[in-house]
């Protein structure tokens, strides 16, 4: 059975995501699996500027909420603006990449399932 989990973001370190095409991103596992989650895992992205997560698809669902920054959604070969504020949801099998367009380093939460 799962348990209480109340921590810093703060505090937990961030990796540098090292996926090809990904340029100056970092990641922090907030809640994941290994914390018993069951279904979804909510993890931190930090792209600074003029840094993107790569042109990718796979086989789930993301939801994400931008915290700070602005930048492009490339999405299906189409571009679409966000900044701050701005919730994103990404259906499954639907190529995909973050792209931080502004000076600041661009923060969003992303949540994902579980892969059972």
């Amino acid at each position: 059975m799962a348990e209480l989990k109340i921590s810093d973001a703060r505090t937990i370190g961030a990796k540098d995501v090292t996926v090809e095409g990904a340029e100056n991103v970092k990641i922090k596992w907030l809640i994941s699996s290994q914390d018993g989650a069951p279904r979804f895992q909510m993890r931190l992205f930090e792209v600074g500027p003029g840094g993107k997560t790569p042109l990718h698809t796979h086989d789930f669902e993301h939801e994400v909420y931008i915290l700070k920054g602005e930048g492009k959604l490339i999405f299906e070969g189409e571009e679409k603006l966000f900044s701050k504020g701005y919730s994103i949801f990404v259906p499954e099998d639907k190529e995909h990449s973050f792209v931080n367009t502004g000076g600041e380093t661009l923060e969003f939460l992303c949540m994902i399932p579980v892969k059972e």
